[in-house]
């Protein structure tokens, strides 16, 4: 903001005084008429306002706002912690196997957490009242999906080891999200990038259209599609977003990963990939949740009295935010906050390792189940959720933030203990180089529940029946 334009300092406070006041005592809503009619009264009287589709580089859910997270976050962190390992393990063991035989760590690496918090508390399978959800995952975190079937029993260690090779008979996995390979796991193919949003707005029109003329009941299932931040350059991702809008398709989800890197670099190293999507959305009409920042941020933004803190959030570019991300929190502290004495002083107290830990928000589990929550029960517009991460979280110096990070396919042993030991993964150093796949006991607490969770959500995810039922 430039402060220089204010040529009147004490009316400035005095408005926002007032406006202070009305949150406190009237609420939000009642502060959001108020400045409504202001700008439209303006507007009438021939100011020139141009309209902003970008709010606060903040998250759009503030801490008060939050809805309650109800789950165990150390058992569920422990059960995420098994679905990282094995998820890495598959692509390592299967480039070890066979060189060059693909996959991807990097990208189920920054968005665990937002399919995790989905898995536990949000996904219904279909059952007894409830049609099902329908979920279009990432085509590129396929490996993550595998690895938390196989600790449900769902899928055997050996097609784990037949990971990309779907031609080896019933025991292979395809590379990719893909029914007619995989015809009872897969809902639907979400490969090649793009595909996903523009099949999911249709899906989503579709379960409308039979609710409507009450052809089936599906007022309680939720489309989602998981999308990345580079995808959303494909024609296809954007190309019906104004459809979903107009026809008002509050029963579809996107989650839009925004770890700031595609294939071959930064998805807009020089911009903000996130404010720009805002834009984007909320001009074709859509509900936008920002989901930037995780928890540890939220006393220093408390303490932000003057806004310094936001004009510095605002300031930085994705690439510095991989910068900070990479070179840790003496770069951080040097480069980010010190650029302010206000923000040199709020984090004196704070060590290097404090400020490195600053989460973002797509991985913090309160922060997206918060998100999730507002998303499944706003109505009259779909939503999306712009969630940061970091690409290849967990990778440590084998490409977590790196640009190299999406092409990673394999992992030193030293690279393997570093995984392991950030995660707490009972591997032996003797046997880590094999890079074996972990399953706890299946009576041990994390296994009860995980699959406690899911038959609360009426069954496992993802199914297909790839045959109809018989007519009457």
């Amino acid at each position: 903001m430039d402060t220089k334009a204010d040529i009147d300092s004490q009316e400035t406070q005095e408005w926002i005084e007032a406006l202070d006041s009305v949150l406190e005592h009237e609420g939000v809503e009642r502060a959001h008429y108020l400045l409504e009619r202001l700008i439209d009264k303006a507007r009438r009287s021939g100011a020139y306002l141009p309209y902003s589709a970008n709010t606060a580089y903040i998250n759009t859910i503030p801490p008060s706002a939050e809805a309650h997270f109800p789950g165990d976050r150390a058992m569920e962190r422990r059960i995420k912690a098994f679905i990282r390992w094995n998820a890495m393990a598959m692509v390592v063991k299967a480039n070890k196997k066979y060189n060059g035989l693909g996959g991807h760590i990097a990208s189920f690496a920054s968005a665990a957490t937002l399919f995790e918090v989905g898995f536990n508390h949000f996904f219904h399978a279909p059952g007894e009242g409830h049609g099902g959800d329908l979920i279009f995952f990432q085509g590129h975190s396929a490996p993550g999906i595998y690895a938390r079937a196989f600790l449900e029993g769902r899928l055997s260690e050996e097609q784990l080891h037949h990971f990309r090779r779907e031609a080896h008979g019933d025991s292979g996995l395809s590379s990719y999200p893909h029914p007619r390979l995989m015809p009872d796991f897969w809902q639907f193919p979400t490969v090649s990038m793009g595909l996903s949003s523009l099949m999911a707005i249709y899906q989503a029109r579709f379960l409308k259209y039979l609710c409507n003329r009450e052809i089936l009941c599906a007022h309680e299932r939720k489309v989602w599609a998981f999308l990345g931040d580079g995808e959303m350059d494909e024609p296809e991702s954007l190309g019906a977003i104004s459809l979903a809008a107009r026809e008002k398709l509050d029963n579809l989800i996107f989650v839009v990963n925004c770890n700031l890197q595609r294939l071959d670099g930064p998805v807009r190293g020089n911009g903000k990939i996130i404010q720009e999507l805002e834009a984007v959305f909320r001009g074709a009409g859509w509900n936008v949740i920002k989901v930037i920042w995780g928890s540890y941020w939220d006393p220093l933004l408390a303490r932000d009295k003057d806004g310094i803190l936001l004009q510095r959030m605002e300031e930085a570019v994705d690439g510095d935010y991989q910068n900070y991300q990479v070179k840790g929190g003496s770069y951080t502290r040097e480069h980010f906050f010190n650029k302010y004495p206000e923000l040199q002083d709020m984090v004196a107290n704070m060590s290097d390792e404090d400020i490195w830990r600053l989460n973002r928000g797509g991985h913090d589990p309160s922060k997206v189940y918060a998100a999730y929550a507002a998303a499944v029960k706003h109505q009259g517009q779909p939503t999306v959720i712009l969630a940061k991460t970091v690409k290849g979280y967990g990778m440590g110096i084998a490409g977590e933030g790196q640009n190299i990070t999406h092409q990673q396919k394999k992992l030193g042993e030293e690279a393997l203990k570093t995984f392991r030991d950030r995660f707490n993964i009972p591997i032996s150093d003797s046997d880590i180089g094999e890079a074996p796949f972990y399953k706890p006991d299946q009576d041990s607490p994390e296994m009860r529940y995980l699959h406690e969770r899911r038959k609360t959500l009426g069954g496992y995810l993802p199914t297909r029946k790839h045959a109809g039922y018989p007519r009457s």
